[in-house]
C-alpha cells in the first residue's frame, strides 16, 4: 500500500462511527425524560443507530449494492412475520386471553 492511498476501515473511521452512535443513545435518553418518548422520533434515531451499525460494523459498506438488494426483500419478510406475533403481545397487557 502506497502512502497516497486511503486505507479503507480504519480505526479512526469506527471510531467516529461508535461516538455518534453514543451521541445518538444520549440525545434519545434526554428527550424522553424531558419531553415524553415520542414514538416517531424514537424510531427515527433508532433506524439511524441500527443503519450505522450494520453498515459500519457488520461491514456492509462494503459489499456489491447487489447483496444489498438481496437483504431488503429477507428484512421486510422478517418483519412481515414478526407482525403476526405481535398481536399476542397486547393480551399480555392484561394477562388474560382474548374475550370470546
Amino acid at each position: 500500500m502506497t502512502g497516497q492511498e486511503k486505507q479503507v476501515g480504519s480505526m479512526t473511521t469506527y471510531l467516529i462511527v461508535y461516538v455518534f452512535i453514543m451521541a445518538i443513545a444520549v440525545v434519545q435518553v434526554v428527550f424522553a425524560y424531558q419531553m415524553g418518548p415520542q414514538l416517531p422520533f424514537m424510531l427515527l434515531l433508532a433506524m439511524i443507530q441500527a443503519t450505522l451499525a450494520v453498515l459500519f460494523f457488520m461491514h456492509l459498506h462494503r459489499e456489491r449494492s447487489t447483496l444489498v438488494l438481496a437483504l431488503i426483500p429477507a428484512i421486510l419478510f422478517v418483519l412481515f412475520m414478526m407482525n403476526m406475533i405481535w398481536s399476542d403481545s397486547f393480551r399480555l397487557l392484561t394477562m388474560r386471553p382474548f374475550l370470546k
